[in-house]
């Protein structure tokens, strides 16, 4: 289990910014990755008792369709957070309803299959 919360707080100039508060003393241990290869450059600064996450865009990564960029723990391997872009021709609202509806069935998924674990236990 993770003791890091990511609160996202805006990209500017090409530079997404976060916030990660740990439960625990030291520096964070994390990984940021765009399809799956590591995102160079990243900072991570102490401000206050919390860690200030920059994550500049490689231009590589600047194409057409959704782009998501996944923050993770090194420690536990759990992902904190993610951010998308979304560039090219214009998606339509149907892309973003079908997204919606599979979150949506992932979650009925994840309760039933807790609750068969927790049943069968």
């Amino acid at each position: 289990m993770t003791t890091l919360t990511l609160t996202a707080t805006r990209m500017r100039r090409g530079v997404w910014e976060g916030v990660i508060t740990n439960s625990e003393a030291g520096v964070p241990q994390i990984k940021v990755t765009h399809l799956d290869k590591p995102v160079p450059d990243f900072d991570l600064t102490e401000n206050d008792g919390a860690w200030v996450l920059k994550v500049p865009i490689p231009a590589e990564a600047i194409a057409d369709g959704v782009q998501t960029f996944v923050i993770t723990d090194q420690i536990s391997s759990e992902r904190l957070g993610y951010f998308t872009l979304i560039a090219g021709e214009a998606l339509g609202d149907d892309m973003r309803v079908e997204v919606e509806l599979l979150r949506a069935e992932l979650d009925m998924l994840k309760r039933a299959f807790r609750r068969h674990c927790f049943e069968t236990s």
